[in-house]
């Protein structure tokens, strides 16, 4: 099994002929998309809007693979200069774009009979949902010349300092144990089984950042900054309202999880003192032991090994899934180790037209990685319930972007849970607590964090002391004294990549409500059995053409109100109160052990 992933079906390098000639072909393709857009008052509506929509989706088609390839490059060597300066020139050449995107979007919102032409043609009624969103967001378009300074500015403006960001974690040297490592390997370390590993290597990892910290507050600084202009400039009332706009979700749905999670922090926060007297520790859980193993499945898996496992667990669930599992595993789909240039960290790029994704692990052997590969292969099999769609209708929005992804993880934890005794079931059971904890406690520190900085940046530069408290306090209130307030993170701000996105605000709450959704969706699996899989499927891709309130209408699910978020962090509480009735028994059984040894002696 190859350890690295293939670009070949997309292009076999730099040097392929067909890359060479698609990037000189671009300024091409371009012009003819925008020959089109100059078009468009020039004829019938019905006809216009059709060369449009051809046009747009040949560009997208013919972007998207270039894009995708010199991204994938950069990700695995953010060293690498070739990637850096074809990703400037498409960045450039697709930056004159945008003024031209404006004006179609300005015009389809014009178009008076928009409803009766969707009911009349197969093509717009297959893109029914786009022109409908496509209309109402242009009260947020600016005038055409505002719409091209800003992307061509983003250029060397939010998408530089991201990419700064990115090269800077990624290289940064991390001094340990006599020698020289990376973020990625040293971050992999809070897994160790060994805590005097755990504990130097957060020593280590804090100690590092210093070296970074300010040229990576410069960029949040002037990433949020941007942000709020761009913001204000397009009439929302704030960064949070722009960015729940383009998840197309309601800020009724966000703020009725947000309520259940604040409601069920405390029952987070007894696990987090459970987990922290059980490793020894009376004043919280200290930071690097987070993700400490408490025992149970401690062994170290190969990539053949995880491969199997995966498919023992996802086969009784959904051939299809299974299937797709082991095409990504033989088709080298996978990069799978960490090394130096790397980004840190995982993710999953796919091109649901190519019939194959792509997935970025940093694997270490743990059951937490191979529980990583399960979450991006979620992501893998949603981009492959996408394929039917035409490519304009690929796109989903963040909130249910983890929907799969964290479904993937639920189901094998469940089923790994299930099949274990003793203390390997409560070792499972900490470690799924573990990944939940991260997407309610974690996920809300970060979501309070960004709050609190895009509001700072209204009125003043906040250099990275101001940053480091800011994250401290977030972790304080989102953690609460479920950790010693002594052994924090005050800089996770730097090595988040989520912050860095001029075009992405606020890519935490999703995580949040795509491992609750995915909760309350295997919860209609365990009850309805294989009958299941249609309509799950059938949300996947819904996905891409539907509101969030609507994706989840297809299960019955009303996500404005609290029930569904309560239910589904209930059944969290309920595991919770298991782990905590075991680790109660096993101190009560270390406490008899120790009076019967001393009685003895």
């Amino acid at each position: 099994m190859n350890q690295e992933w293939s670009l070949d079906t997309l292009y076999k390098g730099y040097e392929d002929p067909e890359f060479i000639r698609d990037m000189e072909r671009l300024p091409e393709e371009i012009q003819t998309y925008r020959d089109t857009v100059a078009s468009l008052k020039q004829g019938e509506a019905k006809e216009k809007l059709k060369e449009f929509l051809l046009a747009e989706e040949r560009l997208e088609e013919f972007v998207s693979r270039l894009g995708l390839f010199i991204g994938l490059k950069q990700s695995v060597n953010t060293a690498d200069e070739k990637a850096a300066d074809y990703q400037s020139r498409l960045s450039m050449q697709l930056s004159a774009v945008s003024k031209d995107s404006a004006i179609a979007r300005k015009w389809v919102a014009s178009i008076e009979n928009l409803e009766e032409l969707i009911r009349s043609d197969e093509l717009f009624s297959e893109y029914a949902y786009l022109l409908r969103h496509t209309k109402e967001m242009a009260a947020h378009v600016l005038s055409d010349d505002v719409e091209d300074v800003i992307a061509r500015l983003n250029v060397s403006a939010g998408q530089a300092w991201g990419n700064l960001q990115s090269y800077l974690t990624s290289s940064v040297e991390v001094d340990y144990d006599g020698g020289v490592t990376n973020l990625p390997a040293i971050r992999n370390l809070a897994y160790s089984g060994d805590p005097q590993v755990r504990k130097a290597a957060y020593e280590a990892e804090l100690a590092a950042y210093p070296k970074i910290a300010d040229s990576v507050a410069f960029a949040l600084n002037n990433i949020k900054s941007q942000v709020n202009t761009v913001a204000e400039l397009r009439g929302y009332a704030s960064p949070l309202d722009m960015t729940l706009k383009q998840a197309r979700m309601s800020r009724d749905t966000l703020e009725a999880m947000l309520a259940s999670m604040r409601r069920y922090l405390p029952k987070f926060h007894e696990y987090l003192r459970m987990k922290a007297r059980l490793l020894g520790y009376e004043n919280g859980l200290p930071w690097f032991e987070l993700f400490a193993p408490m025992g149970g499945d401690d062994r170290r898996f190969t990539t053949e090994e995880a491969k199997a496992y995966l498919l023992e667990h996802f086969t009784p669930f959904a051939q299809d899934l299974a299937d797709m599992i082991g095409e990504a595993f033989d088709n080298e789909w996978i990069d799978f180790f960490p090394r130096k240039g790397k980004e840190g960290g995982a993710f999953c790029a796919g091109s649901p037209r190519n019939g194959r994704s792509w997935i970025l692990t940093n694997f270490d052997g743990a059951l937490g990685d191979v529980v990583t590969l399960a979450h991006e292969l979620g992501h893998a099999y949603h981009n492959r319930n996408l394929e039917g769609n035409r490519i304009l209708n690929t796109d989903y929005s963040m909130p249910v972007a983890e929907t799969a992804s964290t479904f993937n993880e639920v189901v094998i934890m469940s089923a790994a849970i299930a099949e274990a005794e003793g203390d390997a079931r409560m070792g499972l059971l900490e470690s799924q607590l573990q990944d939940t904890t991260q997407i309610i406690c974690d996920i809300y520190s970060r979501y309070l964090f960004e709050t609190a900085v895009f509001e700072a940046r209204k009125s003043s530069f906040l250099f990275a002391p101001a940053l480091k408290e800011a994250m401290l306090n977030a972790q304080k209130e989102a953690y609460g004294d479920g950790l010693d307030p002594e052994y924090l993170h005050p800089y996770m701000w730097v090595c988040k990549s989520h912050y860095y996105s001029s075009g992405l605000s606020f890519y935490n709450f999703p995580y949040a409500f795509g491992g609750l959704f995915a909760r309350g969706l295997y919860a209609r699996y365990l009850e309805e059995g294989e009958a299941f899989l249609p309509a799950y499927r059938k949300l996947l891709r819904a996905t891409a053409v539907s509101d969030v309130e609507d994706v989840a209408g297809i299960a019955g699910i009303d996500l404005t109100q609290p029930e569904f978020w309560d239910k589904s962090l209930a059944m969290v509480a309920k595991d919770i109160d298991t782990f905590l009735a075991l680790g109660e028994a096993k101190l009560a059984a270390r406490a008899d052990c120790g009076c019967r040894a001393g009685k003895e002696s």
